[in-house]
């Protein structure tokens, strides 16, 4: 149902003939004519019938009318609630990854909460090739993704990302004597013979090794698997292997963060929305603050560990 057709139908039953309708609307009396009747095609009913030399509205004409002008107020109403310009509301759904929710998102929750009560997030933990699918199938409105500048992630033509922030991530080893330092393709060498520890959701960090572990002239061996930075430092503690770590995160004592350069491993992270999603007022509010917030220290990409 055109809402165009429904108006003048609304205009008709107020005005009581189609040239009034016409004038009001800045058209013809046949537009309005033949407009009305593919009203009626599309209901499947008469809705006018002959008066003389005018037409009136019949009993399903004057019906839908009624439905008519609560349709056209809602339409109007959201209109206005959609607008650029309009009010930020509504509730918007975010699939993102832990680290992101948890020291971004949900401190731009709290402020929205104070700032703009008509908005609400809803939040599901996802890793981005999760959050990503979500995206497409419309089951969320905003992703929160990563990649690295060593395994960058492939670009989709239907969602425009947003830079949100880069954190350095380093190499969690077994803390003691004969830690190597040094470029990142030696430091690789070093523990060539070490298992490798990997994200058991996403394969990114994978890729990075692989990619060192190539240029150092080796083949990583794989072993474990943990999305846990918790769990993944005590696999490191207790000798079960070498993983990448968030440079910045709070480290067990019986684990060192060995620091990488020539090249770096940055984690990028990004907000994603399908295109065109961006002119809702609440989905460009929310990107906005996670954009301009910035982190107090170096983000990690999984669950960080609390010091006792």
């Amino acid at each position: 149902m055109e809402t165009r057709r429904l108006r003048m139908l609304v205009e008709l039953s107020r005005l009581g003939s189609m040239r009034a309708v016409a004038d009001t609307l800045g058209t013809t009396t046949s537009t309005v004519s033949q407009q009305i009747a593919a009203l009626s095609g599309e209901m499947g009913v008469p809705l006018t019938e002959p008066h003389g030399r005018r037409v009136r509205l019949t009993p399903a004409g004057r019906r839908l009318a009624e439905h008519g002008v609560r349709i056209l107020a809602s339409v109007e109403a959201a209109r206005h609630d959609l607008a650029p310009e309009a009010e930020p509301s509504g509730t918007v759904r975010v699939a993102g990854f832990a680290t992101a929710i948890r020291t971004h998102l949900l401190p731009v929750v709290s402020e929205l909460a104070a700032s703009h009560p008509r908005v609400r997030v809803l939040i599901r933990e996802h890793e981005p090739a999760e959050a990503l699918r979500l995206l497409a199938e419309d089951a969320a409105d905003l992703a929160l993704t990563y990649d690295y500048n060593l395994a960058p992630a492939t670009e989709d033509p239907a969602v425009h990302t947003t830079a949100l922030w880069t954190a350095r991530w380093s190499l969690g080893v077994p803390a003691g004597p004969g830690t190597r330092t040094g470029p990142a393709t030696e430091v690789f060498a070093h523990y060539a013979e070490h298992d490798w520890i990997v994200n058991s959701r996403n394969t990114a960090d994978e890729t990075v090794i692989r990619t060192l572990a190539s240029m150092a002239g080796f083949t990583p061996r794989f072993t474990h698997q943990a999305d846990s930075l918790d769990l993944v430092q005590g696999m490191i503690a207790a000798g079960l292997g070498v993983s990448l770590l968030p440079e910045a995160t709070a480290h067990l004592p019986a684990v060192r963060i060995v620091p990488l350069a020539q090249p770096a491993i940055e984690l990028r992270a990004f907000a994603a929305a399908r295109r065109g999603r961006l002119d809702w007022p609440a989905l460009t509010l929310l990107t906005s603050l996670l954009r301009a917030r910035r982190p107090a220290s170096t983000p990690g990409l999984r669950t960080a560990i609390t010091p006792a």
